[in-house]
């Protein structure tokens, strides 16, 4: 990268890339993938919907309907790619980002808003989509997919767990202790890194001197950096990843190489702390964009598929809208519900401090 380009724009030499900006088809001599026109057609409906979610959440956010979004803008590729690697016996371990994964894992959008509307704890059973409740506490969920994916070498399961974080989160020692776990036990987990540039304010070098992905070598596991923004790359990546995890070869960091082209969260400026060139230069290679114009050049889509799924975009996102607002205010009460599996004392004492509490403004 030179001196005065763009954070993150001139991707370095280390990149499995498939699917070039321009949506031209390039091979690797490590990875490669097959997909037919359906499949292609099912990704790119698969990224648009899922943006639409984003936009439609944060827009909610914005007229006071959710406390809070972190918009997953610009990293749909990542986590579509690597969500349809996933077999049904396959555990993901999310943050508090990854809705695409979700979408993949088929967990109601409307669930999603649910916790960000703060209506419940997030509403989808884990066991049901094999999909964890999301994770606030940045780092933890890696140890939990190390500590389940111990579970399944026990039972001798055919099956893996992929765990998602944020470059930031490389810096937690829950992340570097779940590494050590999983080299020395050969777990069969996926470490799939969302490297999007900023840990919030903070930049990538705030965080490693080398590529994320190098890391893995000194816990003694393989490491590979692919286009983030590529969702065929993703797919052909996380899915060797996960098929050597199932065969018994132990675990992989994947460092997916892209840029978070919204706002940390709704509460975050980044205008204060990144300038508007590098936006607009990650902009061009969208994820979407991509895909579309590989469609485009290879005849196999037309402008009436493409009319279509802006259009299931336009219904998806009104129908998201109007489930949010419908959603139930939960029992006061409730929130003490479930903190521990048996009654607890001090729990006990607590809610009925609060409910007596909320008796003095009854009249």
């Amino acid at each position: 990268m030179t001196a005065d380009a763009p954070r993150g724009v001139d991707a370095p030499p280390e990149f499995v890339q498939l699917l070039t900006p321009e949506g031209e088809r390039v091979e690797h001599p490590d990875y490669d993938i097959e997909l037919t026109a359906e499949e292609v057609r099912s990704l790119y409906r698969d990224l648009v919907l899922v943006r639409r979610i984003d936009l439609e959440a944060v827009a909610l956010q914005r007229q006071g309907e959710l406390g809070l979004w972190a918009s997953l803008l610009g990293q749909e590729a990542a986590q579509i790619g690597s969500g349809r690697a996933l077999t049904d016996a396959d555990m993901a371990f999310p943050t508090y980002r990854e809705h695409g994964v979700a979408w993949c894992r088929d967990v109601d959008p409307v669930k999603l808003l649910g916790l960000f509307r703060g209506v419940n704890h997030g509403g989808w059973d884990p066991a049901e989509h094999n999909f964890h409740l999301y994770t606030i506490v940045i780092g933890s969920q890696a140890l939990h997919a190390v500590g389940y994916a111990m579970g399944i070498q026990r039972d001798g399961a055919e099956a893996a767990s992929i765990v998602y974080f944020g470059d930031g989160a490389t810096s937690q020692g829950d992340v570097n202790e779940a590494f050590i776990w999983a080299s020395v036990r050969n777990a069969p987990v996926v470490f799939f890194c969302q490297n999007n540039q900023w840990a919030i304010s903070e930049p990538l070098e705030k965080q490693s001197k080398i590529p994320l992905y190098k890391r893995a070598s000194g816990f003694g596991f393989p490491g590979v950096r692919v286009d983030g923004n590529d969702v065929f790359a993703c797919l052909a990546v996380t899915r060797k990843a996960l098929r050597d995890a199932r065969e018994g070869q132990g675990p992989t960091l994947i460092e997916a190489f892209t840029y978070r082209m919204g706002a940390h969260t709704t509460s975050d400026d980044p205008t204060r702390y990144r300038v508007a060139d590098e936006l607009e230069a990650w902009k061009l290679k969208d994820p979407i964009e991509r895909v579309k114009a590989y469609l485009f050049k290879n005849q196999l889509a037309d402008q009436e598929f493409f009319d279509k799924v802006e259009a299931e975009a336009d219904t998806l996102g009104r129908e998201i809208r109007r489930r949010c607002l419908e959603l139930p205010d939960p029992e006061p009460e409730a929130l003490f519900r479930h903190v521990y599996v048996d009654p607890h004392s001090i729990v006990d004492e607590e809610r009925e401090q609060y409910l007596t509490y909320l008796a003095g403004f009854e009249r």
